[in-house]
């Protein structure tokens, strides 16, 4: 892979109330131009908004890339690079019984497979223009 094919995407998810109505959006930085995706749910949860954001993001890419991901969850950061490995050990279990959520953090892994992705988490609602942006897109598809 060259640097040709790095990748920079941002992410942000929410819903409100939370269970409730939520939309999921990324911002990607390909060959620096910029392309931004949305998608709104129903009846959803932030947590799900949020891992949803990361694979559409990924499924998005149509070759495989270096890839950068800005979450301010720290639920997607911490899960992805803590957490996956002990869920995978125990059959999907956490300590409070099966693992919420566990059909999109298997589509994540699997999404994830053709890439190599490093995971960063920024703090949300800090000033991040880029960050803001992709909370602002948020706000703007739950409309």
């Amino acid at each position: 892979m060259s640097d040709k094919n790095q990748v920079v995407i941002y992410t942000d998810g929410g819903c409100d109330p939370n269970p409730g109505p939520g939309a999921w959006a990324a911002l990607l930085i390909v060959d620096g131009t910029r392309t931004e995706i949305s998608g709104t749910d129903p009846d959803t949860t932030n947590n799900r908004m949020e891992l949803t954001a990361a694979i559409e993001a990924l499924k998005s890419l149509i070759e495989p890339a270096k890839v950068i991901i800005y979450t301010d969850s720290q639920y997607l950061q911490r899960g992805i690079e803590e957490w996956i490995p002990k869920w995978l050990v125990k059959n999907w279990r956490g300590s409070n019984g099966p693992v919420a959520n566990q059909d999109l953090w298997k589509t994540l892994l699997t999404v994830i497979k053709p890439h190599q992705v490093r995971w960063e988490w920024v703090r949300g609602h800090a000033g991040n223009p880029l960050n803001s942006r992709v909370d602002y897109l948020v706000r703007k598809a739950r409309e």
